[in-house]
């Protein structure tokens, strides 16, 4: 498990982009958007529906976030 994966996705969907999670994290848009990637390809699930002007929270996505966020809590 890669923490630094999942602390990205809280952050994309914080903030609701992926650019400004970015430029929060310090770090490229490439990076970030692999990041989720990678994420979603270990989990074998979509996370984010992502389009050139919009980006939504799948489902899954949504409960995947909701369960970081009660780990994160929890630590």
């Amino acid at each position: 498990m890669d923490l630094n994966q999942i602390a990205v996705f809280i952050k994309v969907v914080q903030l609701g982009s992926f650019s400004q999670a970015a430029r929060e994290l310090g770090m490229p848009n490439s990076t970030v958007s692999a990041k989720v990637s990678f994420l979603e390809k270990r989990l074998g699930v979509t996370l984010l529906q992502r389009t050139t002007r919009k980006l939504n929270i799948t489902p899954a996505g949504k409960t995947y976030f909701e369960k970081c966020l009660l780990g994160l809590e929890e630590l």
